[in-house]
């Protein structure tokens, strides 16, 4: 397994492997639009044959403007917009390696403060990864997030620099 910054080229490969495993999808344009704005923020885990087998899509997010319109207070953050890994790639510890990945550069290139997400609230094995192996803590619940009408935690992790 390899796990690299994603490229223009993959885009169609990402967008594969969430069609096929997860019901929040998004457009191409979408996908091209991190990936051009966000270049090193996005990874892949391709197998021996180069295939995308897990992904992860996330972006910095725009600083606000106050209402006097001057800019907010909130520091510099990262966010993970999606992740998914092929099921009969699971358990191989590729999401983490792709948090990690994506974390490292948000840290370096951006000097993100931290890093939010947001998961179902039935996603067990996610909310494991998250909380339990990579530290996040949960925010809030984001009530009705999804489209279907799940909850969803918002979850944080800071990065201590």
């Amino acid at each position: 397994m390899n796990i690299r910054v994603a490229r223009i080229e993959d885009l169609a490969g990402m967008q594969a492997c969430n069609l096929h495993n997860l019901p929040e999808n998004y457009t191409m344009k979408y996908y091209l639009y991190h990936a051009m704005t966000w270049p090193s923020l996005s990874y892949v885990a391709e197998d021996h044959e180069g295939r995308i087998v897990g992904y992860i899509l996330a972006k910095m997010e725009e600083m606000e403007e106050t209402q006097d319109g001057s800019p907010s207070s909130e520091p510099s953050h990262g966010h993970v917009t999606s992740i998914s890994v092929l099921r009969s790639y699971r358990r191989l510890g590729l999401a983490k390696k792709l948090m990690l990945q994506s974390q490292d550069a948000m840290v370096n290139v951006y000097n993100a403060a931290y890093v939010s997400l947001h998961v179902r609230k039935s996603n067990r094995a996610a909310l494991s990864l998250y909380r339990d192996t990579l530290g996040f803590t949960v925010k809030s619940i984001e009530e009705k997030y999804y489209a279907d009408g799940e909850d969803a935690y918002a979850m944080h992790l800071s990065f201590n620099q």
